[in-house]
């Protein structure tokens, strides 16, 4: 039996410590190891070691600050976890390892708010066959992530929303991907991943406090406060797009009228260029042309910058965050959408918050949302099963 506060104990909890630091952060050195855990130098080489020769970790030569050094990342033998995200209009998959190497990657067209069985259908078949051209045996998926473009209610498991996914009504995601894969399933909405995504892999690393704007078919917020995400008790923390900026603006599919997301979503945004551009018109073609000098185009944009800057003011009055990473296809403008918002910032944030953010395009693209899935999975996973494989007689603690 394990006493708690045993030697035994003691050093099973540094064991679960320095893997987990590993685990979130894709590699580190030994020092950083040290300062993320608190251990001294000398009990995580020792740890390291012991996790090596059990195969839980590699170590490989590499260098920090002009100094040799040891990279630590989890031995890629370890297992593999899936990233799966529905966009409106996207399915997209990821494999990757525990390492953070992505392994196989694939996107794909697809019409999601139609069919939630159509949906499933299609990331079943993706998993799978991605899962085979990497050569890893199905038994080696210690999870996946799952994204899907709206709010998951947290004592249901189901979409808060019927009106953002009506095809999906009464659906549980997690449960029916997981009865076909067989495997734990963890879901969250888009934002939460991007946010997740940007925070691990990209342009939040480091960062302990950030909000990650997507602007899409609808706009969301994916809130990061203290290195967690934010979902608050019900599930929809973030959901920035329902800020009203007009009383008497239009009327949103939420049913009030002026929120942030009637100026600046695709379906309401669109219209308005459709005329002069045809009704075969994107996000993606209004940045592009945008970006070639179209006055009608740039002009649009910089209105879409100055609404999201207005909710981005509240953000920054309510929790003071260090950064706003901007998503989806909007990023892709640049400064032409950057500068609006920080102007938007600038006018309607108290000056202390506004002086203490930084706005800037995420690091990922269209990528955040499949890569935060992942590290979803990596985050939600527990240690005990990597250790207890590979050290099944490193301390009574094990047996």
């Amino acid at each position: 039996m394990e006493t708690p506060g045993s030697q035994t104990s003691l050093h099973r909890a540094n064991l679960e410590r320095v893997v987990r630091a590993v685990r979130m952060a894709g590699s580190l050195t030994q020092a950083e190891i040290a300062r993320a855990t608190g251990l001294s130098a000398a009990t995580v080489s020792n740890i390291v070691r012991e996790l090596k020769d059990g195969g839980t970790v590699e170590v490989t030569p590499t260098s920090a600050g002009g100094r040799r050094a040891r990279s630590v990342s989890l031995s890629g033998d370890a297992g593999i976890v899936i990233g799966v995200d529905f966009g409106h209009t996207h399915l997209r998959v990821a494999v990757g390892n525990l390492a953070h190497q992505v392994l196989a990657e694939e996107a794909e067209p697809l019409d999601v708010d139609a069919s939630s069985a159509e949906g499933f259908d299609r990331a079943e078949h993706l998993v799978k066959r991605l899962i085979e051209t990497t050569g890893i045996g199905q038994d080696k998926v210690i999870g996946v992530g799952l994204g899907v473009p709206g709010p998951i209610d947290v004592s249901s498991g189901t979409l808060g929303s019927t009106s953002i996914l009506p095809g999906w009504s009464g659906i549980n995601p997690s449960e029916e991907l997981s009865g076909r894969l067989g495997v734990p399933v963890y879901v969250d909405n888009d934002a939460n991943l991007g946010a997740l995504g940007e925070l691990v892999w990209g342009g939040g690393r480091g960062v302990k406090d950030l909000a990650y704007i997507k602007v899409a078919s609808g706009v969301g917020a994916g809130l990061v406060i203290n290195g967690q995400i934010y979902r608050g008790p019900g599930g929809t923390a973030g959901e920035i797009g329902h800020i009203t900026l007009d009383e008497a603006g239009p009327v949103c599919r939420c049913g009030n009228r002026g929120c942030l997301e009637t100026f600046t979503a695709a379906r309401y945004v669109l219209p308005l260029l459709q005329p002069g551009h045809g009704a075969d018109l994107t996000m993606e073609r209004v940045v592009q042309l945008a970006r070639e000098g179209d006055p009608g185009c740039r002009r649009v944009i910089a209105d879409v910058g100055r609404h999201i800057g207005s909710g981005v003011a509240n953000l920054c009055n309510l929790l003071n965050p260090s950064r706003v990473v901007l998503g989806g296809d909007l990023a892709e403008a640049g400064e032409l959408v950057l500068t609006p918002i920080r102007e938007s910032v600038s006018r309607y944030a108290i000056p202390s918050a506004a002086r203490q953010l930084s706005v800037a395009p995420g690091a990922l693209g269209g990528r955040a949302e499949v890569l935060g899935a992942i590290a979803l999975v990596l985050s939600e996973m527990g240690d005990s099963t990597l250790l207890e494989s590979a050290l099944p007689a490193a301390s009574p603690a094990f047996t």
